[in-house]
């Protein structure tokens, strides 16, 4: 039974609660791997719901919009922010209403697709799962369709 400890960050963000797998779409999505910041990544860490994904990054706090953002792919997750080595705010992200500009329609018949507009989408829960309605075609998808054509 081995355990393995990691650095804790003078500054910067933990996102924890994440659900095994989407780990790896959150730092896709943000980019975090591309920020030259150091990033500590767990995927399928034991924890006392289960297991369960970790992100720490250095020196990047996320906006209240960025934070809401990790609740497409996290619901239940918790952003913290770390300054001098101590947590000094939760953020228990909450689903946005809509998310414009971030994702494209996944349906290639869309009327968004070439024309001059950003993808909005409205965001609904089917199940506790975070769907994404088009607001163009109307057509709605899982998170992971639509995070899956826009990579």
């Amino acid at each position: 039974n081995s355990t393995m400890t990691v650095e804790a960050i003078e500054n910067g963000t933990v996102i924890d609660h994440i659900p095994t797998g989407q780990g790896l779409a959150i730092l896709r999505h943000f980019k975090l791997d591309e920020s030259g910041n150091r990033l500590t990544v767990g995927f399928n860490l034991k924890g006392r719901r289960g297991n369960k994904d970790l992100i720490k990054i250095k020196n990047i706090h996320f906006t209240s919009a960025e934070a809401a953002q990790v609740a497409l792919f996290a619901p239940n997750a918790t952003v913290n922010v770390i300054q001098n080595f101590e947590v000094v705010q939760k953020i228990k992200p909450q689903l946005p209403e809509k998310v414009e500009g971030i994702f494209a329609c996944p349906n290639d018949n869309c009327a968004s697709h070439g024309e001059p507009v950003v993808g909005t989408f409205t965001v609904k829960t089917n199940n506790n799962e975070p769907r994404l309605k088009c607001f163009f075609c109307e057509k709605t998808y899982p998170i992971e369709w639509v995070v899956q054509k826009n990579k």
